[in-house]
């Protein structure tokens, strides 16, 4: 079977206007439009998975809002599976690790956001699941974060998780990349 490709939590609420812009969203998410066109165009399988926050004193994916909705630059098509998640492990109480096991796919290539929170976390669990995981980095955005009253830039950030990730759990490529190679 070829790749799978996995979109996650690019929802309404990351964008401008959102409820948590994330630092360069609207390039990532030009990259991950890019993708599910060539997997489209390939017939390979492509999972959307929408976040939905239920935690109480959520301030974004509010279920029923407009942020919560997949944007629709890599809006699902009808035929394309949509995953709920409630937390950032995008395996954890959802049927996303039963469908990948169905569908077989060579590897499972994942973008979206944010980079230290879902996408770290997804990949994570799809690796330790058995799954061969490819990151698009330039496919994941992320923001800003403080630790200890220092703040670290989204572009830190995105490097130092792409790094761990890189380190063990998964071949970290750009778009083109993967783009380049047989889906």
């Amino acid at each position: 079977m070829p790749d799978c490709l996995i979109l996650v939590d690019l929802q309404n609420d990351y964008f401008p206007g959102g409820r948590m812009e994330l630092v360069g969203i609207a390039e990532a998410a030009a990259n991950a439009q890019a993708l599910l066109d060539r997997f489209r165009k390939a017939g390979a399988p492509v999972i959307h998975v929408q976040h939905e926050s239920t935690r109480p004193g959520a301030t974004f994916f509010l279920p029923g809002s407009a942020g919560v909705n997949i944007h629709p630059a890599v809006a699902p098509r009808g035929d394309e599976s949509v995953v709920v998640k409630h937390f950032p492990n995008s395996f954890r109480d959802t049927p996303l690790a039963g469908m990948l096991k169905r569908l077989e796919p060579e590897s499972v290539v994942i973008a979206g956001a944010m980079s230290h929170m879902c996408i770290d976390a997804t990949t994570r669990a799809a690796f330790d699941l058995g799954f061969a995981c490819v990151v698009a980095e330039d496919a994941c955005a992320t923001r800003d974060l403080t630790f200890k009253d220092q703040t670290l830039r989204a572009a830190e950030v995105h490097a130092a998780f792409m790094a761990a990730l890189a380190a063990a759990y998964a071949r970290v490529i750009s778009t083109k990349a993967i783009i380049g190679r047989t889906v």
